[in-house]
Order: structure tokens, then C-alpha cells, then sequence
């Protein structure tokens, strides 16, 4: 009689051979690299919305001030006489377009007068500067709207600047970040040279919506006051505010220019909200070199370079507002013509989205 051999029910198993551990990890690689194009495109996308629901804010806050004053505020403005009690001496220099727009955007308590910046104070005093420079927190205050989220994060430090000026060195001066600028219009440079066919800008006037220089006497804002019937050109076919992103810190179509300290060829100041000079003029400056800077050199206007022109970190072009407070996405390619004509409120110029 047989006798019967009982096998164990349990089978022993063998493991992943180095051949087939290596397949998968390709496998998951490749699949990563498929997915994350598209997540960036998604990012992006969103990225591209929330810039233009910002400069839609920015545009009802412009339509908010000129329905409040019966005109635009100016690009900045000077005091005549300077105010006094400047520890830093006599300053003329007031304030940007963004700081008089504050208000309209829900940050009225950035400049009130008892603990914000004070409009009429200098923007170079230290009663509206922020410690350990000053007295005055208000201008580090990050306003998210005025930052594009496809911008580099990034520290604005004002400190090394008025150090160059011969001011004792505090430490840092930490103000808060702009990517949006207001347009003066276009340098006459840039109008020989890459538009001629546009009108030259008149005389203390750079023929944009922001284009005049505003005074401020005695705590009143006279002068440079343009109203929304001055563009004749139509509020639709005119540019008020664009993307000029990335401020201190230089850029040339994509590429960080370096070395970036203060005074230095990658290194611009004019990247605070709080700055007089946030606002462009729009020329052809041009890096291409990566060791030197040339001026109106160039046409292209656009996704260039992020000093005096029109800057993003999209692809392929920049996000604008026009006069009616619509968002227009300019292309890299826009003609230099088209450009001037964008920028200046009363060229007599028609353009089109396409």
C-alpha cells in the first residue's frame, strides 16, 4: 500500500530580479516625465488667471480713483515746496501711481495718517520708511495683488541703496514687491527708432495714461491730471498698467543677468509698490551680451528685458490693462509699431487684439 506524501500548501516566492526592478523604475520615470509638463501647464494656466484678476482689480481701483477725483493719479509726484522735517534733508520726491490707488484696493490702511505711509511725506523719509530705517511698517506690507504668481518669490532690500547715497548703514530696508507698473507711454528714442511712423511724445508728457508728472503743494495734488476723456485714442486701444515682473533682479528673456548687487549691471531699484519710480517708460534696452548694457538698441519691447519694457514670466507674452479696465494678453511679437500705439493715449492710432 502507498503511502500518501503530503506537500506544504505554502509556496515560497521569488522576488523582483534587478532586470525587472530597473523596468519599473523607467516605466514610473517615463510616466513622471508625461505628467509633468501637463501639471506645469495646469499651474501655469491658473497662474496666468489669478495676474489678470489682479490687474482687473488694479483696473477697478483706477476707475474707483478717477470716478473719486475726476481724473487718473499721476505716474508720481513732486512736492513744490519740498516738506520739512526730512532728517534726510530737503526731499522733493512724493509718491507712485500704486501707493494713491492703495485705498481702492482695500488697503486704505497702508496710508493712514497716524500709522501708514503718508502721502505728504516723502517716499525718502524716514517718518515713511520701515525700521529699523524708520518709523513706518506700512511700506514692507506685501499687497498680493500687485504680485504676479508666476513672479520669482523674492526680498526687495532698499538698504544698499541708501547706503550709496552716504546714509549710515541700518541693515536692511525691506519693501513690499510690485509686477505690475503703470505706462508713462514710450521714450522718443524708442519712437525714432522702432516707431516713427507714431507721434513724438509732447513735451513733459510721455503721451501714455500715466504720462504726466503730478505736483503736490501745500498737501494738495495739482497737475498732472489726466482724465479718461483725454484718451482719445479709446480706453480699449490703451494700455494703463502691464507686467514688468522680477524687479530688483534683472532678467533677459528668461535669463537672470548677474552680478545683481546695488549699482550693479543685473540690479534695478524700482521693484516696490512704495517705489516713485515703479512706472515705465518704454525703450529698447538690451542685455543680450550678458556683460553689458546697451540703450535703445533694440525694438522688441516685449518679454525683453524687465527694465523699461513690458516683462512677464509667461510664455510667449506679457499681461496687460487696458483703459477700460479689460486684461489684453500681448505676444512677444508685437510690432514696435503696435506697441507705441498701445502706450500712447492720443496717437490717433487704431489697433485691434489681433
Amino acid at each position: 500500500m502507498r503511502r500518501l506524501v503530503l506537500r506544504s500548501a505554502t509556496h515560497r516566492w521569488r522576488g523582483f530580479t534587478l532586470i525587472e526592478l530597473l523596468v519599473v523604475i523607467a516605466i514610473i520615470a517615463i510616466l513622471i516625465g508625461l505628467l509633468l509638463p501637463a501639471v506645469q501647464k495646469v499651474r501655469e494656466a491658473a497662474s496666468r488667471m489669478k495676474c489678470s484678476n489682479n490687474l482687473k482689480q488694479i483696473g477697478l481701483a483706477m476707475h474707483g480713483y478717477h470716478d473719486q477725483t475726476d481724473g487718473l493719479p499721476p505716474w508720481a509726484y513732486d512736492f513744490n515746496p519740498a516738506p520739512t522735517g526730512n532728517a534726510w534733508g530737503a526731499q522733493t520726491q512724493g509718491h507712485g501711481s500704486l501707493s494713491l490707488l492703495l485705498p481702492h484696493v482695500e488697503q486704505g490702511s497702508l496710508i493712514q495718517a497716524a500709522t501708514g505711509t503718508k502721502l505728504d511725506l516723502s517716499v525718502a523719509d524716514p517718518r515713511n520708511v520701515p525700521p529699523p530705517w524708520g518709523s513706518n511698517q506700512s511700506g514692507s506690507s506685501r499687497v498680493k495683488i500687485f504680485e504676479c504668481p508666476s513672479a520669482p518669490t523674492r526680498t526687495l532690500d532698499y538698504g544698499p541703496y541708501f547706503v550709496s547715497l552716504g546714509l549710515p548703514n541700518a541693515g536692511a530696508m525691506v519693501l513690499g514687491v510690485t509686477d505690475y507698473a503703470a505706462v508713462r507711454g514710450y521714450h522718443v528714442n524708442f519712437r525714432n527708432a522702432c516707431a516713427t511712423t507714431s507721434p513724438v511724445p509732447p513735451a513733459n508728457d510721455n503721451g501714455g495714461v500715466f504720462g504726466i508728472k503730478g505736483t503736490m503743494t501745500n498737501g494738495t495734488l495739482t497737475a498732472g491730471k489726466i482724465r479718461f476723456t483725454d484718451v482719445t485714442d479709446g480706453l480699449s486701444n490703451t494700455i494703463a498698467f502691464a507686467e514688468d515682473a522680477g524687479r530688483h533682479q534683472i532678467y533677459w528673456k528668461g535669463k537672470p543677468i548677474a552680478p545683481n548687487g546695488p549699482g550693479q549691471l543685473g540690479w534695478n531699484l524700482n521693484g516696490a509698490w512704495a517705489d516713485y519710480n515703479t512706472a515705465i517708460l518704454i525703450r529698447g534696452i538690451d542685455y543680450s551680451t550678458g556683460t553689458s548694457r546697451t540703450v535703445d538698441s533694440t525694438c522688441n519691447a516685449v518679454n525683453s528685458s524687465n527694465e523699461s519694457q513690458m516683462y512677464s514670466f509667461h510664455t510667449s507674452g506679457v499681461m496687460t490693462l487696458r483703459g477700460d479696465g479689460s486684461v489684453l494678453f500681448l505676444k512677444d511679437a508685437a510690432a514696435p509699431g503696435v506697441i507705441a500705439a498701445l502706450a500712447s493715449r492720443n496717437g490717433g492710432e487704431v489697433v485691434t487684439d489681433n
